[in-house]
């Protein structure tokens, strides 16, 4: 079976989102050029995984003398996308994601895979003869940048954490007990 390949190679538009409230968001990647918009489901860990590597990578770029990729160090205003998530059609889950850089193009690109049955058991990265799609994007740095911002954002929103146990406050309450000394 041929693998169906959603590129986007310069998006209009590339952001990680949420539907739901903290707690049991649901997060995406959407991605749009033109009227062709793909929206793809992965998890809260995916995603700020994610902006942490994309930083990495812009970080240790901006770092070649003289910069050659006109790196930003941080986010360009012009860039910074607040907006909600357009309408969302799950294209798939993710399961396994790969990150690189194209000095060509100087983009960074992602890679997502859908979530197979036995990705849970099975870490191993697919082939592109075994995935059956498979979402590619490719950032221009200056965007991959507010990407990275406007995620960790984003990841940050969720629900506070209590100082006592560290973990999550449900809206609902919270009780914990304090560590044993």
């Amino acid at each position: 079976m041929p693998t169906t390949v959603h590129e986007f190679e310069w998006p209009d538009r590339v952001v990680i989102g949420t539907i739901g409230v903290p707690g049991q968001r649901t997060f995406y990647l959407q991605v749009r050029t033109g009227k062709q918009i793909v929206s793809i489901a992965l998890e809260k860990q995916q995603s700020a995984q994610l902006a942490e590597k994309i930083d990495e990578i812009l970080d240790q770029l901006v770092t070649l003398e003289g910069n050659p990729f006109s790196v930003p160090t941080s986010t360009p205003i012009e860039l910074v996308d607040n907006d909600q998530l357009e309408t969302v059609e799950e294209q798939f889950r993710t399961g396994v994601m790969s990150l690189g850089w194209d000095p060509t193009t100087a983009q960074i690109v992602i890679e997502a895979y859908p979530l197979a049955d036995d990705d849970a058991e099975d870490e191993t990265f697919p082939d592109d003869d075994d995935a059956s799609e498979l979402l590619r994007v490719r950032m221009p740095v200056g965007t991959a940048r507010a990407f990275a911002k406007r995620t960790r954002e984003i990841v940050g929103a969720g629900r506070p954490i209590c100082v006592i146990c560290g973990q999550p406050i449900d809206a609902d309450g919270h009780t914990c007990t304090l560590p044993e000394a």
